[in-house]
């Protein structure tokens, strides 16, 4: 058994799920069932960090979607390796990761 926390939802329901996610125990909603499952083949996750700018400042950038949690390592070493000029504005595309997702800008910089 293994027990998660969902976060699908504000309630975060602590569930249990066996191994095989044959049985899933503790979700007030669907979503937690979609959650769980998820969680035991392919968990994926948002990055949130920061560029450094060729001017010396710092641009903060976020993944456009959830990537495979294995890919997170190799994804925030090519993120920090960026060379970023300005200008920028929010929701401008940064960098392409190999996973095809995309690293976006959340905020203008002029």
């Amino acid at each position: 058994m293994i027990n998660i926390i969902c976060v699908s939802c504000p309630i975060g329901c602590d569930m249990t799920v066996t191994k095989e996610g044959e049985e899933i125990q503790g979700n007030q909603c669907k979503a937690g069932i979609k959650y769980a499952l998820e969680e035991l083949t392919n968990p994926t996750r948002n990055i949130t960090t920061s560029i450094k700018m060729k001017c010396g400042s710092m641009l903060s950038v976020k993944t456009e979607k959830p990537i495979p949690k294995g890919l997170i390592m190799d994804a925030v070493k090519v993120i920090h390796e960026a060379d970023v000029t300005a200008p920028v504005k929010i929701g401008d595309i940064i960098i392409v990761l190999d996973c095809g997702v995309n690293i976006i800008a959340t905020r203008d910089f002029i």
